[in-house]
């Protein structure tokens, strides 16, 4: 688990899951999820309510791929946030799971917040299964700051006729306007019940996932086209030492051709990759890493069962 002390990431491993310490009878504790359409900014929304950078962020869309659990307290309440992908049409199997992904957070959820942008049309399919839903809805209208006042009331009007149910709130993400009214609007809908983690906990994914991520963050900024969606990040072996970490990654693509772009010309390419993803993942730990990345083919694994059971997503 991971544990935030100030600045400071630090490894927990002896917490429990459904962890539940002595606390007071009007405590609160619930799952929201939060869905919406790729890039309207999920992962930037949770990543601020928490106050850590949990879920990595790109302007590309699919940046998300996995459910992310990120964990928010204060004295009386405790929220466990779900960072889910970006809703759309799968067109191939791992995309299929992203989906039965954001279907099982809609399922699990005590609260949902669902994301849109003031200039986002309505999508017809996601409005009538919201309109089935039992949970407290809070339509959350993002990037407002990137668009007129008069524009989002309207937004806001034209929302309300589609989720006659659901409370509405214009939020930045960005820039972490009405984040804390959104938080306080959450905790209302809470149902009484202890802490399902330890208080000190922010996630209930280990650190090999977060440095994993960290690397495909590197690879999104760094590549074009098709490569980023192409690509899995395996971390094969993790070392903890006393003066640094030693980790070894391997980059998964699906043809030799993505191959040679993600080495480059001489190694240049890689070792760029590398070196951004070395300071990225040692501000998260607080500690100096030796990384070494190792470049695979692994033909066709979006499509493939094998495959993708073995990358965690089955």
């Amino acid at each position: 688990m991971l544990v935030s002390k100030g600045r400071q990431i630090y490894i927990l491993f002896l917490c429990q899951p459904n962890f539940q310490p002595t606390f007071s009878m009007s405590h609160k504790a619930g799952f929201v999820s939060i869905i919406g359409k790729p890039n309207v900014g999920k992962s930037t929304l949770m990543n601020a309510l928490i106050g850590e950078k949990l879920s990595i962020t790109n302007p590309k869309a699919q940046t998300t791929r996995h459910r992310i659990l990120g964990i928010w307290n204060d004295e009386n309440n405790q929220i466990v946030f779900s960072d889910t992908p970006g809703v759309l049409d799968p067109a191939y199997k791992l995309q299929e799971n992203m989906m039965s992904a954001v279907e099982s957070s809609i399922k699990d959820a005590d609260v949902l917040l669902y994301l849109v942008e003031p200039e986002e049309p309505f999508n017809t399919t996601l409005v009538e299964q919201l309109q089935e839903v039992k949970c407290p809805i809070i339509l959350v209208l993002n990037k407002v700051d990137l668009s007129e006042q008069e524009k989002v009331e309207q937004r806001i009007k034209d929302w309300k006729t589609q989720l006659p149910n659901a409370e509405m709130l214009p939020v930045s993400a960005l820039h972490q306007f009405n984040t804390a009214a959104l938080l306080e609007m959450m905790t209302v809908h809470l149902p009484v019940h202890p802490p399902y983690y330890d208080k000190d906990e922010l996630t209930d994914r280990p650190v090999r996932f977060f440095v994993s991520e960290m690397i495909r963050e590197g690879i999104l900024k760094h590549y074009k086209k098709e490569i980023p969606y192409s690509v899995e990040v395996v971390v094969e072996d993790y070392t903890e030492e006393v003066k640094m970490d030693r980790i070894q990654a391997t980059i998964f693509v699906e043809r030799e051709s993505q191959k040679m772009i993600i080495i480059g010309q001489g190694g240049r390419a890689i070792k760029r990759l590398g070196t951004d993803a070395r300071r990225t993942i040692e501000n998260f730990i607080g500690k100096k890493i030796y990384l070494d990345l190792t470049v695979k083919v692994r033909k066709d694994w979006r499509s493939n069962d094998r495959d993708l059971k073995e990358f965690g997503y089955l």
